[in-house]
């Protein structure tokens, strides 16, 4: 199984992923965490989803919140997908971090933004994939965005 684990991984490196940094909050806690596997799932509902490992920090966070908001990267960004991508302390996981006044879920210069109501929830081995209807949704004026593919970050 480890094998076929590896071999998966190293195919999907090949293939180019979108990056996001999808956050929740619940009572003055907030996480974040880079995503490569946001996903359109439906226009009629407007349905989203994410697959979260369950081990992140945000896991279970993300499940107590019943909703979240997720910052589409502009190809200028590749920072940003590092800093959430680490383990990094709440208490600084913030410091530095542009965020749109409107909502401290979002980050500013993004490509897009939207936000979700958790509608739905599937354990998928290791890993639970969060479907969430898109509440509000909003391009940026990103004129890139960025991807994830060979283990590397490049704008589009």
């Amino acid at each position: 199984m480890q094998e076929r684990g590896a071999e998966q991984r190293a195919l999907f490196r090949r293939w180019p992923a979108g990056v996001s940094v999808v956050v929740a909050e619940v009572d003055g806690r907030r996480h974040g965490l880079t995503v490569s596997s946001l996903v359109s799932l439906s226009l009629e509902p407007p349905l989203v989803g994410i697959s979260v490992a369950q081990a992140a920090s945000l896991h279970e966070l993300l499940r107590d919140a019943g909703g979240w908001a997720a910052s589409l990267l502009s190809g200028e960004q590749e920072h940003l997908a590092q800093h959430f991508a680490r383990s990094v302390p709440p208490l600084v996981l913030w410091n530095g971090i542009d965020l749109r006044e409107d909502d401290p879920r979002l980050l500013a210069d993004a490509a897009g933004w939207l936000t979700a109501r958790t509608i739905d929830e599937l354990r998928t081995g290791d890993h639970t994939f969060f479907v969430g209807e898109i509440l509000s949704i909003e391009e940026g004026n990103a004129a890139t965005s960025l991807s994830y593919v060979h283990r590397g970050y490049q704008a589009l």
